[in-house]
């Protein structure tokens, strides 16, 4: 992806280099994650089968709470048991005390320091739950206070929007999840050409020039594909500082479907297989509508008059969002840059978020 100079400082000072560069190197990463072995996740797949969990909880915040979203549908639809979004405060603000007793709690997180997280880790590991974190950082707090760690090996990552450190937590998850469940992994063999060729692709300039003076945006999705449209919008409101709602295909259909109108762009996350084929009612009535839609994934599912950031074909559907979300990271940096603002230091916000 080429990155122009913003106009907004200094004419010698280029914006976006160190987020291009992350995500230039999630092919390498994804591929690292494959070939270093399965035997972490066997390992952490036989200790969750003698524990047998009956609930999972998922602990998670920001980027890595999409991350979560993901494994919560992979363990619901391959492993078969029920899984909740933990809210961390009840257990640090409220100081309450629930029985965990069979439960696995899993905290997933990039830089494992974000302080509510550790401290509930630590709660729900004394009050009987099985944890693990999830996290970039062996040495770190999260890691520490949970039973039991699982490094994504994304290596270093400096620029604050998460890119690589997200499409390594969503490889890593799947990864464990499909041990837990007895798979070979060999699905995920392609992944690194896979995201080679999508990060190849030269559609989203097309797109960032579209949308560059958008001052609103609506990204959705449905089943595997609702937490790309999550991320997605989260990487437009910290890069660009845009105004970028995630809904469900579901959801957007009922009360938020009134603020859908032919001047504010929508950006459909569309896989082939079952998901996808739940969004074609949403694109129906957004067509319906006459919303402007940009398709990210199966050309086939693109309107009349509307963009599309293809993905390849052929990829199973629980793999689809380590790709989907290759484009609108590449979206969220070319928007950012040409609107005059540093990807790279978003203004207000830190790597690492102390919220308790």
């Amino acid at each position: 992806m080429t990155i122009t100079p913003s106009t907004s400082t200094s004419p010698n000072t280029l914006h976006g280099l160190r987020m291009a560069s992350e995500i230039a190197e999630q092919p390498a990463v994804l591929a690292n994650l494959l070939q270093s072995g399965r035997a972490p996740f066997l390992a952490m797949a036989e200790t969750i089968k003698k524990a047998a969990p009956r609930f999972v909880l998922l602990a998670a915040r920001g980027t890595s709470d999409h991350a979560a979203l993901y494994a919560k549908y992979l363990i619901e639809i391959s492993v078969g048991l029920p899984v909740g979004l933990a809210s961390p405060s009840t257990l640090t603000a409220y100081g309450a005390t629930p029985t965990l007793d069979g439960v696995l709690w899993l905290a997933v997180s990039q830089s494992g320091g974000s302080p509510d997280l550790v401290e509930s880790t630590a709660a729900a590991r004394r009050l009987g739950a099985l944890t693990i974190a999830v996290t970039n950082s062996p040495a770190s707090p999260l890691a520490t206070a949970a039973e039991h760690h699982l490094d994504i090996q994304a290596g270093s990552e400096t620029a604050v929007a998460a890119t690589k450190s997200y499409t390594a937590q969503l490889l890593s998850l799947w990864l464990l999840i499909d041990a837990w469940r007895g798979g070979t992994a060999s699905e995920a063999a392609g992944l690194p050409d896979w995201a080679a060729s999508v990060l190849a692709n030269d559609s989203v300039a097309d797109v960032a020039g579209q949308y560059r003076f958008a001052d609103r945006i609506i990204t959705t999705g449905r089943g595997y594909s609702y937490p790309s449209a999550r991320e997605g919008a989260l990487k437009l409101m910290e890069t660009s500082y845009l105004p970028a709602q995630a809904f469900s295909g579901a959801d957007l259909l009922h009360g938020p479907f009134a603020m859908i109108d032919s001047q504010h762009p929508v950006i459909a996350v569309v896989p082939e297989g079952v998901g996808g084929t739940a969004m074609r009612p949403v694109l129906d009535r957004l067509a319906d509508r006459g919303a402007h839609v940009c398709v990210v994934g199966d050309p086939a599912a693109a309107l009349p008059g509307g963009l599309v950031l293809p993905l390849p074909a052929g990829v199973p559907e629980e793999l689809s969002p380590i790709l989907q979300i290759l484009p609108l990271q590449q979206l969220a940096l070319q928007l950012s840059v040409e609107r005059g603002n540093d990807p790279d230091a978003p203004r207000g916000l830190l790597k690492v978020t102390e919220t308790w």
